[in-house]
């Protein structure tokens, strides 16, 4: 049985975090956490295909020549124009064959998750977790609050990577760079094995940014999102 990306331990002080932070501003606090944010298919099919061309080339610098076996056994000279053409022929087949062999070789030992995930570009991974952010902000609807300041906070725990979104009411009054300390805090608790550590110290971050610029109004702070903790399994 797999191990849940978060206790319900872990999701009740996450969840009592947010409505704490959320006492101190108008701004909307919302996690997601999820698995993995892609399944990276094309990861292994690059390798593949790479070692497959690249497999043949490198061991003919090395000097190994591979061939097929001869398939055209009890042909004549006659039967055949050339000795060096039909030699050609076997290499090419052998050439062919070994790429096919490496192609379907490096595909099950890529495809396997743990070496696909290190096998993929850390760039790669970064775009892929900031889309599915983006993906959430909208599908959760973060964009509806009455003044445009809800905050996204997405962890991707395959890739060990996390991003923060800001809605357009508080990107227009906060500098990105005010976010660098709640996201410091969230990774460092994640890298402990605390995620509601790390979550509840990024939280209360965020709100003491929010409350700078977008303090509470006494009778209307109404709760907008809910608090709860959404966790995504691999698609």
């Amino acid at each position: 049985m797999e191990k849940p990306l978060l206790s319900p331990s872990d999701v009740a002080a996450i969840q009592a975090a947010v409505r704490e932070a959320e006492t101190r501003t108008t701004g909307e606090i919302y996690c997601v956490v999820a698995e993995e944010s892609a399944d990276y298919r094309e990861t292994p099919l690059a390798w593949a295909a790479g070692v497959a061309l690249l497999g043949p080339a490198l061991l003919l610098l090395g000097g190994i020549h591979v061939e097929a076996p001869d398939l055209l056994g009890g042909w004549t000279a006659a039967q055949v124009a050339d000795a060096a053409e039909a030699a050609a022929r076997r290499a090419l087949i052998g050439a062919v064959m070994l790429q096919g062999a490496l192609f379907a070789v490096t595909l099950a030992l890529a495809s396997i998750p743990p070496v696909r995930r290190a096998l993929t570009p850390k760039a790669l991974k970064r775009e892929q977790v900031r889309r599915k952010a983006h993906e959430q902000f909208v599908a959760k609807n973060l964009a509806a609050t009455r003044e445009r300041t809800g905050v996204l906070i997405y962890v991707s725990f395959a890739e060990h990577m996390a991003e923060l979104i800001a809605d357009e009411g508080i990107a227009s009054q906060v500098e990105p760079d005010a976010w660098d300390r709640a996201m410091a805090a969230l990774t460092a608790g994640l890298k402990r094995g605390e995620p509601a550590a790390g979550f509840a110290a990024a939280i209360g971050l965020c709100a003491d940014v929010l409350a700078a610029r977008f303090p509470p109004r006494p009778g209307d702070n109404p709760n907008e999102l809910p608090d709860a903790v959404i966790l995504l399994s691999r698609e």
